[in-house]
């Protein structure tokens, strides 16, 4: 539970949505697919040209930023796990969920919950990433937030705490991290950590509206989808599958032969069709939309990336693998590969998820900065920002109103011309 001395009374009022045009309300933006027209963001900036602000964190995370109405919003974690060499005592472990002022990036609420315990020691993969890897959502009423085995909560846009409901106990030696997507008026987690799959809560009390298991060795958030039929899907890249279920009911609509191995990039959908990649060895496949049953790919290719989530532009996919500092290019129509390049200097690890801002996209290293390179079929490096601070940089970057905002373990940063 997102805090047990905290389940107060629910909202019961129906709400109508109240995002702004310009909001960044969810993991990977509006349409889930790390995308935006907004062209305004600078492409260069370090301590003195185009920082217009940074805020000091009171916890570490590689949660990304999202953006409503004016306010910034993003969770972290702190009293334990700060320092692999010197972890400390689990049961100082706190989550936060924050919001700031995008104008000046003041803070403006912390709302602090106790971890459920035990969770897994700050060791190995865990350390990677910590105990807030997971973006919140918001409908622009409400800011829904999934911290793991703490469970799934709702809060105001002002702090306050309206209901929290638990989606399993279980845990996994490489953490947790999904991100929760909002339809109609539910909240749709992966929870394959938690409980082994999928499940849908009412946006307004928490209560469970439908659950489907089965979902294996998937550390990449749930995408919605709209084909021609008009009925919403809600799409999963499973251990070997992709798996889609109606959003509605939950049940089962159809399923694909997918990545061949555990799953952490979120996949994208442009139009109807639904591209996922993934596994150490690299491999991509793109499906259909709106099939019944066992479907089949409408391609099948040998590259992909272990972590980070693609974009798309131009009718191509644009992505990088998280160890190689090779980025990737390909036809979307085919799978084919237009470019693999090496970023230079070589960076040492991508986790954070590409992000597209008019024709530029943002690969942001975990430790040598952020490259920035032409959303092109032909290569081109834009520049390379050199790290803000010394620390980890892991999320996803949000982009609003020509401000790209980017965070690390130690700091929020606004940036903008």
């Amino acid at each position: 539970m997102i805090r047990s001395i905290l389940l107060v009374g629910i909202c019961l009022a129906t709400f109508g949505s109240a995002l702004l045009a310009a909001d960044w309300p969810q993991f990977r933006g509006p349409n889930r697919d790390g995308g935006t027209e907004d062209s305004g963001t600078p492409t260069q900036w370090d301590d003195s040209t185009n920082l217009l602000w940074k805020q000091k964190l009171g916890g570490h995370g590689s949660s990304s930023p999202i953006v409503v109405g004016g306010k910034v919003f993003l969770t972290s974690y702190s009293g334990y796990g700060l320092d692999e060499r010197n972890p400390g005592d689990q049961s100082s472990l706190v989550r936060h969920v924050l919001a700031f002022d995008l104008g000046t990036g003041k803070p403006a609420w912390d709302f602090p919950a106790n971890a459920s315990l035990p969770e897994e020691n700050f060791q190995g993969f865990q350390a990677l990433h910590g105990y807030a890897s997971s973006t919140p959502a918001s409908d622009g009423n409400l800011l829904y937030v999934f911290l793991g085995k703490n469970g799934v909560g709702a809060l105001t846009l002002d702090g306050k705490p309206r209901w929290s409901q638990s989606v399993g106990t279980g845990k996994h030696n490489w953490g947790s991290g999904t991100s929760p997507v909002i339809h109609k008026n539910l909240v749709i987690v992966n929870a394959s950590v938690e409980g082994s799959g999928l499940v849908a809560l009412n946006k307004l009390t928490g209560k469970q509206v439908w659950a489907q298991k089965g979902v294996r060795s998937a550390w990449n958030s749930p995408v919605l989808v709209t084909p021609a039929s008009g009925k919403t899907e809600v799409v999963i890249s499973s251990q070997g599958e992709i798996l889609a279920y109606d959003a509605d009911s939950g049940q089962p609509a159809w399923r694909c032969p997918g990545v061949k191995d555990y799953v952490c990039p979120t996949v994208l959908v442009h139009e109807d069709v639904v591209y996922a990649i993934g596994a150490r060895a690299g491999m991509g496949v793109a499906v259909k939309a709106g099939g019944t049953g066992n479907v089949s790919p409408l391609w099948e290719m040998g590259k992909g990336s272990n972590v980070s989530s693609p974009v798309f532009h131009g009718g191509h996919l644009y992505w990088a693998h998280e160890g190689r500092g090779i980025v990737y290019c390909a036809d979307a129509k085919t799978g084919e590969i237009v470019y693999e390049e090496r970023l230079q200097p070589n960076p040492d690890r991508i986790y954070a998820s590409a992000v597209l801002a008019g024709d530029k996209i943002y690969y942001v290293s975990r430790n040598r900065g952020v490259y920035v390179v032409a959303a092109d079929p032909q290569f081109k490096l834009l520049a390379h920002n050199q790290p803000l601070d010394s620390s980890v940089f892991n999320a996803s970057p949000a982009v609003v109103d020509g401000k790209l905002l980017l965070r690390s373990n130690e700091y929020l940063y606004c940036l903008g011309k």
